[in-house]
């Protein structure tokens, strides 16, 4: 009877793991993440171009704001093809 609950235990100690892992994967895998990141991003440059002096700082942070949000969208088609093409081989 103990191995059975020990079975039991180790089984929620495997189901509590397995949702902080998806949850961890559904935060990685987020618009909200991303647009999270592209907002402090942008306000990080548009402090360092106050800060530096540049002309135009709100208009030209959008440039970097812009390159992050791209690299990520381009790194999951990418991250598609690697899984699909060479992981999987």
């Amino acid at each position: 009877m103990e191995n059975f609950e020990e079975l039991k235990k180790d089984l929620e100690v495997i189901k509590k793991r397995n949702k902080r892992v998806e949850a961890d994967k559904a935060w990685e895998t987020s618009l909200f993440r991303k647009l999270s990141i592209a907002f402090l991003t942008y306000v990080v440059i548009v402090i360092f171009f106050i800060t530096v002096g540049f002309a135009k700082p709100f208009i030209n942070a959008i440039v970097p704001t812009l390159g992050f949000l791209l690299s990520t969208l381009s790194i999951s088609i990418l991250r598609k093809y690697w899984v699909t093409n060479i992981y999987n081989k």
